[in-house]
């Protein structure tokens, strides 16, 4: 017979009822369980008195009988476990344990329970035949219900005459038109802390439950508990990166907006102090030297907003077309016009062949943001007065761009991380140019998307010159 927690000389438990029997092993010690049933005498094999030769086969075939059974639960429990560690994904991890729970113990249904890590209620996550919008709706009452007492308790229970015990909860059977009878019901436990209850119900063959079938429902509870906590984890950590893809994208829009918005507003101010300047002379024409050196700073910041929205190149698709090289440069320098009019820069540009649009088959806009953020670093780092040239030369079915500059120049120990993501040669507490450090970094990104090359060429002091190879199509390759 199975023992109850309460034994002689022990304080007697006021939840105790008579049919909760609770051999409870301990989760180091699951695969120590015992699933056979238990075999008549307690002596090993060599101690067995020597008696009747009948007596003692039938002595032997009894205990290869209760190995073999107990060798049978075992392969089902391994099988079982590896089917829950083949998926991560909730709702096909409940009905495997629901399904596997039924089979092992012979029951006529099972149900899991969990606690809702929100709200703290305890809610039907599965059940034999599914859950029902009806079962989802039902929150069974931690104080008064069977599978209350499993959590509060953190062991299992058998409870023989469901409805004749005080804790059953009825609403389950009357939504269900079900007709409990019997419960086994047992903790899902990770580590110290019990997430939910497995219940399996109504065993199908007249002896009624078991010793086996509470240690193969504790075991499978432990495995089963396991590998809902790692589900539950993943989809927690899949929609965290939804609604952290969700929160980028409203970023992206925002960033996209507010710069699109910002320019017209701001190359206005350019020109027009670009023109009062030219045309005042005395204290307004220094105040109208800081109104420019604003709206350069804040020209560079917009810059810096656009950058962000391409910081990440891994998965970029390029939206090719045919469009003119030439006519591209063209329009970037247009558009740097103001600024670099604004410091007494002196930019020309070259094509080669004269006479040819430079046709392309790229990426218009990413091929615009090359030549953009090499023109805008010329621009930040060549001093008042400076010069900076463009060019673009066609050969062999590649076109290089060079961008260079009469500015600060850069140290050759540097060529290679000012095209590292936030990077900037000047120390961040005192550095003299503004920028986030990203105009360079986009500008690789985009080349080798296009699959070109990048490089630098400086010299401190005096100036800088960037390059960068670009096939012409997109079946030619620069090796």
């Amino acid at each position: 017979m199975l023992r109850y927690l309460d034994g002689p000389g022990q304080e007697s438990d006021p939840d105790r009822h008579d049919d909760d029997l609770i051999p409870q092993p301990d989760p180091s010690e699951v695969d120590d369980l015992d699933f056979g049933p238990a075999v008549d005498g307690d002596e090993p094999l060599d101690a067995v008195r020597v008696g009747d030769q009948d007596d003692q086969t039938d002595m032997l075939k009894q205990k290869i009988v209760g190995l073999e059974h107990r060798i049978g639960y075992l392969e089902r429990i391994v099988k079982v476990s590896q089917m829950l560690n083949s998926t991560l994904s909730l709702e096909p991890l409940l009905q495997i344990i629901v399904q596997s729970a039924t089979e092992l113990t012979n029951t006529e249904a099972c149900s899991i329970m969990l606690i809702d890590r929100n709200t703290g209620e305890l809610r039907f996550a599965e059940a034999s035949g599914g859950v029902s919008s009806a079962l989802r709706k039902i929150s069974i009452p931690m104080d008064k219900s069977i599978a209350g007492y499993v959590i509060r308790k953190n062991k299992p229970i058998l409870i023989r005459d469901a409805k004749n015990d005080p804790r059953w909860h009825g609403d389950v059977d009357t939504t269900l038109d079900f007709q409990t009878q019997s419960i086994l019901g047992v903790p899902l436990r990770v580590r110290d802390r019990v997430i939910g209850v497995l219940e399996v119900i109504n065993k199908t063959t007249s002896e009624g439950f078991n010793e086996d079938d509470i240690q193969i429902t504790t075991t499978l509870g432990l495995q089963a508990a396991i590998a809902i906590e790692n589900a539950r984890l993943l989809d927690e950590l899949q929609q965290a990166y939804r609604d952290l893809s969700q929160v980028d994208q409203l970023k992206n829009d925002f960033v996209s907006i507010a710069s699109h918005e910002l320019r017209t507003p701001l190359a206005v101010i350019l020109g027009y102090a670009t023109f009062l300047k030219d045309n005042v002379k005395g204290e307004a024409s220094e105040q109208l030297d800081i109104v420019l050196s604003s709206a350069i700073k804040l020209r560079a910041l917009i810059d810096d907003m656009v950058n962000l929205r391409h910081i990440q190149t891994d998965g970029v698709q390029l939206e090719r077309s045919i469009f003119s090289l030439k006519s591209l440069v063209n329009d970037v320098t247009k558009e740097f016009s103001q600024i670099i009019a604004t410091k007494k820069l002196i930019l020309t540009t070259k094509f080669s062949p004269e006479d040819s649009l430079l046709n392309i088959d790229g990426d218009r806009q990413k091929v615009y943001l090359i030549v953009a953020n090499l023109v805008s670093n010329a621009i930040k780092f060549t001093p008042e007065g400076g010069r900076i040239h463009v060019s673009v030369h066609f050969n062999d079915h590649k076109y290089t761009l060079s961008v260079i500059d009469t500015g600060i120049g850069i140290p050759k120990a540097e060529y290679d991380r000012i095209f590292d993501q936030f990077y900037q040669v000047e120390p961040p507490l005192t550095r003299k140019y503004q920028g986030m450090g990203l105009g360079l970094s986009i500008a690789k990104g985009m080349v080798q998307v296009h699959r070109g090359r990048i490089w630098v060429e400086s010299v401190v002091g005096k100036g800088s010159k960037f390059v960068v190879v670009l096939p012409s199509a997109p079946d030619v390759r620069d090796e």
